[in-house]
C-alpha cells in the first residue's frame, strides 16, 4: 500500500459542492464504549449483564459479526477512527503520556499543573471525522473521553473538528469516575470531588475488606458520567433544528470499578456475595467487583435508553442514525474478570488475549447501526470491516467527498445492497507496545500475528479463523506460502511514524 499522507490541510482538501446542507440530512450519533468485550452485551451473547436498550438497537437495526477496532488500546484506536488511517499509517499508534513533561502520573501535580495531563496530540488541521462533518454542514459535539491531545495542544477536540466538548481530556483522568475536574471545551470545570489517585488509593489500614463502609472514600459527590450525559442531552436539545453529529465516547466500563449504588445493589442481589477486590491488580478497590462491572454497563445502557426517549420526544429519532461499538476488547486488571463474564464471547479474553493484544478477543468488537426506514431491522452482517471504514461511510451518508483513507464505506451493507459492497483485500494492525510489540493481519479466513517484536521475534503465527476462532492452533508450518504473503503485506502496510515511541 502506498504511503498516504495523514494530515491534510484545510487549504488542500476541499469538500465538493455536494456538501451543501439538505433538510433530509440525518443526525448521526456514534457511541463508543471503553473496554467493552464482544460478549458483554445481551444481543452478543451475555447471560449475566442486562442491556435491554442496546439489545433493542440490535433488534431495530443491523449487527456486525466481523467488525474490528483500529488498535487494542484506547488512543491509537480512536486515532484510526478519527482519521480513517489504519495503525500502520496513523499518527498515533500507542498510548504516549509524554513523560518528558514531568510528574505525569502524579494526580496532585496534574491538578495544579494542567500541562502534565493529556496524551500525544493529533497534528494541527488533521482531517478528522469531526472536521469532515463540520464541512458537510453538521454541528459537531464530542462527549466523554478524548485522549488525542493534551490541553493547550493542537490535538484538543475543539481544534480537531468539534464545536463542543465535555468530558475527560486525559484518558488517565478517566481512570476515576469521581474526578476533581472535567473539561468543557478548552476550559477546566472543577467538581466537588477530592483528588484521589486511582492507582495508589487503597483501603485504610485495619479496615475490614468485607465491610461496605471501608470503601466509602472511593465514592464521592459528583459521578462524571451523570454530568457528561446531562451535557450531551443539552447538545441534542440545542441542535434539534440542525443536522448534528454527536460522538459519545464514554469511559465505561473501563476500570476503576465504580458505579451508581442502584445498579450495584441490583447485581449484588442477582450474583450474591463475592470476594472483594482490594486493589492488588491496580486501580481502586471495590467491594463487589463482579456486580460493579455489570452495573457500569447496565447504567450506560439505561442512559442510551434515556437518549432514545429524548430523540423520540423531540421527533428526531426517525431521522437519526445511531452507531454503537467498543474501542477494544475487555481488560484484565483493576478487579475486572472477563473469563467469569465470558466477555470475549466466542474468543478468549484473559490476559494475553483481550485488551492490549491483537488476538480476536482484543480487536474484534460489537457493532450495531440503526437507521429507521433505511436499515432493515434484525439483520446481521458478516462483512469484514473496521474503524478505518467509519469515515468513508459517514462521508457517503452525508453526501460529501471523503479525504484519502485506508477505509471502504460500508453504507451498501447498511442499506442491504450487499452486491454493491466493496471488500478489503486485508486488514492490518500494529501496536508498538513498549514491552512486547505486536502486528496482525486478516486476509479472508487467515489471521497472521507476530508478537514479542521488541524481544527480537519475527516469526508469524497463522490461524484459520473458519476452523479456529479462539486462535488456539498455529498452522504456520502447514501453509508457508500464506505466511510469506501475509508477511509481505505487513511490510507494505507499514510506514515509519514520526514519533520514535511508535517505532519498532
Amino acid at each position: 500500500m502506498k504511503r498516504i499522507e495523514i494530515c491534510i490541510g484545510l487549504s488542500v482538501f476541499a469538500l465538493s459542492a455536494k456538501s451543501q446542507v439538505k433538510e433530509s440530512q440525518p443526525n448521526i450519533i456514534y457511541i463508543i464504549m471503553d473496554d467493552l468485550g464482544y460478549g458483554d452485551i445481551g444481543c452478543y451473547g451475555s447471560r449475566k449483564i442486562e442491556t435491554p436498550n442496546i439489545d433493542r438497537l440490535c433488534k431495530d437495526g443491523i449487527s456486525f459479526t466481523q467488525h474490528y477496532t483500529g488498535s487494542p488500546v484506547s488512543a491509537p484506536a480512536r486515532c484510526v477512527l478519527m482519521t480513517g488511517m489504519h495503525s500502520g499509517h496513523a499518527q498515533i499508534r500507542a498510548n504516549d503520556e509524554m513523560a518528558y513533561r514531568g510528574a505525569i502520573m502524579n494526580y496532585d501535580s496534574m491538578y495544579v499543573h494542567p500541562n502534565l495531563e493529556g496524551q500525544y496530540p493529533l497534528k494541527a488541521n488533521t482531517m478528522t471525522i469531526g472536521r469532515m462533518m463540520q464541512q458537510a454542514g453538521y454541528v459537531t459535539g464530542c462527549y466523554g473521553k478524548w485522549g488525542l491531545g493534551a490541553p493547550g495542544s493542537e490535538g484538543t477536540p475543539n481544534k480537531q473538528g468539534f464545536d463542543s466538548f465535555y468530558g475527560y481530556n486525559c484518558q488517565r483522568q478517566a481512570h476515576s469516575y469521581y474526578p476533581a475536574f472535567l473539561y468543557k471545551d478548552e476550559d477546566r470545570v472543577y467538581l466537588n470531588n477530592k483528588v484521589l489517585d486511582p492507582h495508589t488509593a487503597r483501603l485504610d489500614p485495619g479496615t475490614d475488606p468485607r465491610d461496605e463502609a471501608s470503601y466509602a472514600k472511593f465514592s464521592q459527590k459528583e459521578y462524571a458520567n451523570d454530568l457528561i450525559f446531562d451535557e450531551l442531552i443539552s447538545f441534542v436539545r440545542q441542535n434539534k433544528k440542525k443536522p448534528f453529529f454527536l460522538m459519545w465516547t464514554t469511559p465505561l466500563p473501563h476500570v476503576s470499578l465504580q458505579a451508581p449504588e442502584k445498579w450495584v445493589k441490583h447485581y449484588v442481589e442477582k450474583f450474591g456475595d463475592e470476594a472483594p477486590y482490594t486493589g492488588k491488580a491496580g486501580y481502586m478497590p471495590c467491594r463487589y467487583p463482579h456486580a460493579t462491572y455489570a452495573a457500569m454497563i447496565s447504567y450506560f445502557d439505561e442512559q442510551i435508553g434515556r437518549l432514545i426517549e429524548k430523540l423520540k420526544a423531540d421527533h428526531l429519532y426517525d431521522n437519526t442514525i445511531i452507531m454503537f461499538t467498543s474501542d477494544n476488547g475487555p481488560t484484565f486488571n483493576g478487579g475486572s474478570d472477563s473469563p467469569w463474564f465470558d466477555s470475549g464471547g466466542p474468543f478468549k479474553s484473559e490476559y494475553g488475549w483481550g485488551k492490549c493484544f491483537v488476538h480476536e478477543g482484543g480487536i474484534r468488537i460489537p457493532a450495531i447501526v440503526t437507521w429507521p426506514g433505511k436499515i432493515k431491522p434484525s439483520t446481521q452482517s458478516d462483512h469484514i470491516c473496521g474503524f478505518q471504514d467509519v469515515m468513508p461511510t459517514l462521508a457517503d451518508i452525508a453526501k460529501v467527498d471523503c479525504p484519502p483513507t485506508d477505509g471502504i464505506s460500508f453504507l451498501p451493507t447498511l442499506l442491504g445492497k450487499t452486491g454493491q459492497q466493496k471488500e478489503h483485500a486485508y486488514l492490518y494492525w500494529e501496536y508498538p507496545d513498549p514491552v512486547i510489540g505486536l502486528k496482525a493481519i486478516r486476509m479472508g479466513k487467515w489471521k497472521g500475528i507476530i508478537d514479542n517484536i521488541r524481544k527480537g521475534n519475527s516469526t508469524m503465527k497463522l490461524y484459520d479463523l473458519e476452523k479456529d476462532l479462539r486462535e488456539e492452533h498455529d498452522v504456520a508450518g502447514e501453509y508457508p506460502e500464506i505466511v510469506r504473503k501475509l508477511t509481505k503485506l505487513m511490510e507494505e502496510s507499514h510506514t515509519e511514524p514520526e514519533n520514535p515511541k511508535f517505532r519498532f
